[in-house]
Formats: structure tokens, sequence, C-alpha cells
């Protein structure tokens, strides 16, 4: 029984070696994306600052809440578009012996502050809106459309360019909803905008800003809730745990899964840890070759560490 022991304590470690064979390949992906994410923010990180200046011109000149709101909403996206390039940097840096995972993590804490303070600045264009619905003033609608369309031209490029990694990226994709939350903005001046030039109805402008500003709400909210998923290492909402469960069951060789575990340890990067009780010895390492190929082929899980037990093992846990 001391032999099949030792083989089992054999087989974990050639598993955690294969998960990071098979870690490597996601690498090369996880690097191509983080590439382009970057270039692409670097971009929208320049339009964005230069359009930021102009529509609070615009807003104080038009006396408009809605570009005002917009214009505080950019500068948010200013330094969440910093803070993302900040972290694509600061995040490639090599694991340490403090730090074995090295620093993929900080993505997610980037993803988590941008959508707190996209929530915060929801609450203040609430305020506003209700300040102006309470007491209306004079907006210079001609002014307000133009420098509206302008924004509305700027944010559909930025969109543009960070919808794809947005995919592949939850840091991305806090700074994609920013610009996204902008492009709601300015499509909603240009529609209080058309509403006062054309009826003379002022609260349109407060209105517009509150729908804004509830959009705004609902996408940073559900970022917030993703990244401290994340964070509390749930299960990610594609994995079926029930199918990955009967995935490794059905093995031929298999007699139980136990501590099977499933966490995202920064976007795109998946990893499974888990017990395998084989009763035959001379099966473990062709259990555990199966068990990387199908977390691979079925669930995209490239780390993957498994330890296989015997059944004496077991009940003496």
């Amino acid at each position: 029984m001391a032999d099949r022991g030792t083989h089992a304590w054999h087989s974990h470690s050639h598993g955690h070696s294969h998960g990071h064979q098979h870690g490597h390949g996601h690498g090369h992906g996880h690097d191509h994306h983080h590439e382009v994410g970057k270039a692409r923010l670097k971009f929208v990180l320049g339009i964005t600052a230069l359009f930021m200046v102009i529509e609070f011109a615009g807003g104080l000149l038009a006396n408009s809440l809605a570009l005002i709101a917009d214009s505080a909403h950019m500068l948010t996206d200013v330094g969440a578009l910093g803070l993302s390039l900040f972290v694509l940097w600061f995040s490639r840096r090599p694991a340490t012996d403090e730090k074995t995972y090295g620093y993929l993590r900080l993505e997610i804490l980037a993803a988590l502050l941008n959508g707190a303070v996209l929530i915060v600045i929801s609450g203040g264009i609430f305020w506003q809106a209700w300040q102006r619905l309470r007491a209306p003033v004079e907006i210079e609608g001609p002014l307000m459309l133009g420098v509206a369309a302008a924004g509305l031209l700027v944010n559909i490029i930025a969109a543009i360019l960070l919808h794809g990694s947005a995919e592949h990226n939850l840091n991305v994709r806090g700074a994609y909803l920013h610009v996204l939350g902008d492009l709601l903005g300015s499509i909603g001046a240009i529609a209080a905008a058309v509403i006062i030039l054309t009826t003379g109805w002022m609260p349109a402008d407060a209105i517009t800003s509150g729908i804004v500003g509830l959009l705004i709400l609902t996408s940073s909210w559900k970022l917030v809730r993703e990244a401290v998923d994340v964070l509390l290492e749930a299960v990610p909402k594609h994995i079926d745990m029930a199918l990955l469960r009967r995935t490794i069951s059905d093995i031929p060789g298999v007699d139980e899964v136990h501590d099977l575990h499933v966490w995202s340890l920064t976007s795109g990067f998946l990893a499974m840890s888990g017990h395998v009780i084989v009763r035959t010895p001379e099966l473990n390492n062709t259990v555990l070759r199966e068990i990387h190929q199908r977390m691979h082929d079925h669930f995209g899980i490239t780390h993957v560490t498994v330890q296989i037990e015997p059944p004496r093992l077991h009940r003496l846990r």
C-alpha cells in the first residue's frame, strides 16, 4: 500500500506540470489580447482627454447639465483608462516566491475600482438632475446639439476600438463601460437638445441626464458583481460543475471525484483542482492525461492540478 501512495503523489506532481504546459498555450493568446488592448487603450485615452476639455467648455457655454455631466464622466474615463493601462503594464511583472501568481489580479481590482467609481458618478448625476428639475435653467440648444454630436462620434470610435478587447479582459471591460456610458450620455444630450430646440422644454436636459445615470448604474453594478465573483473565486458562470464532474467521473478507471474546485485567476485564466480516486494504480497516468485533455477541450481550463488517490487514502481523510 505504501507503493500505491507513493505512486499517487507522483501522479499529482505530473499533473501539475502538465497543467503548466497547457497554460503556456493559453499565455500566448492572453499576451496577444493584452498587447492589442494596451495599444487601443492608449489611443482611446488620447482622444477622450482631448474631447473632455472641449465638451466641458461647451457645457459651460450652453449651460447644459447633460454636457457637463458627460464631461465629468469623461474625466473619470481618463482616470479609468490611465489606471487600466497602468494595470495592463504592471500585471505583467513576473511571479516571485512571495507572489507565485505575480500581479495578475490587479486587473480585477482595477475593474472593481472602475465599477465603484461609476456607481458614485451615477449618484452624482441623479442629484444634479433632481436640482435642475426643481429649478430649470435656460439652455443654448444649438451649441448643446453640436457638442453632443461631436461627442457621440468620438465615443463611437472609442467604443468600437475597445469592444473586442473588453470581451477578453475584465479590466479593459471596465474602461469600455466608462466609454459606453459616455456614448449613452452623448445620445441623451442630443435627444435633449432636439427636444429643447423643437419645444423649448428645458427639463428635458435634466430628465435625459437621469436616464443616462440609470444606464450607467446598471452596467457598473454588473461589472462590480463580476469582479467580486473573481475575487471570491466563484465558479465562472459558463462552467457547469455537474457536467464537469461527470466528465471526469466518466473516464475509465475513475471511481470517485471529490474536493473539486474551478475558479478564475483573472480574465480568461481558468484554473481547476481536484482529487480523483483510481482503484487501479496502473491507470493513474492514463487517467491524469485524460483529465487534462477533457478539461482543455470541453471547458477551456488550462491550469489543472489533480491529485490521484487510492481508495485507502481517501478513507483515512
